[in-house]
């Protein structure tokens, strides 16, 4: 069966605040891939990148995905990077897959180019937050169903948004209500 919804997006978009609230929305669970890769390697995700490396990180991250695919039928969210897995791409095909995307700007601003977010930790995070949009944007469009702008929009309205493109019965339900 699978999941009703996979949020997919780069550091910033907001998949996790919007997931749990489209699963309160539609009345499912909500499950986070990095919260699984933790629980399963026992560490923080930026001690696995510093411990093992981004490789291990990836491969754990693959797996997840591909259990969390296979078990979960509620809302789930992947990791950013998660999409440069070309299997975990495949298996996203026929899924109900949305792109949150979000700016460089806002992106920044809400990540706060933290070093709590491996691949934002360096000399210059806002050149590799750029350069991780710039190379992750196709690949997000890739396998998205749909595409849910979070810019100038706070989480229940990207919700709205999501359940209109993705559930368009429920929305209108929903806005009767």
């Amino acid at each position: 069966m699978g999941p009703c919804a996979v949020l997919m997006g780069p550091p910033g978009a907001g998949k996790t605040v919007v997931g749990r609230l489209l699963a309160d929305r539609l009345d499912v669970s909500f499950r986070d891939t990095d919260a699984d890769i933790e629980r399963i390697a026992g560490k923080a995700i930026p001690e696995i990148f510093t411990a093992d490396g981004e490789s291990a990180f990836r491969a754990l991250e693959e797996k997840a995905v591909a259990t969390a695919l296979a078990e979960h039928d509620g809302v789930l969210s992947l990791g950013g990077g998660a999409v440069l897995s070309e299997s975990t791409r495949g298996r996203l095909v026929d899924q109900p897959v949305v792109f949150l995307s979000v700016g460089l700007t806002e992106g920044a601003r809400r990540t706060g180019l933290s070093t709590a977010r491996p691949l934002l930790a360096g000399v210059n995070p806002r050149a590799t937050f750029k350069a991780l949009l710039q190379a992750r944007l196709p690949l997000y469009r890739e396998v998205a169903t749909c595409e849910v702008a979070t810019d100038e929009i706070d989480p229940s309205g990207v919700v709205d948004r999501v359940i209109a493109d993705l559930h368009p019965a429920r929305a209108v339900r929903s806005s009767d209500e």
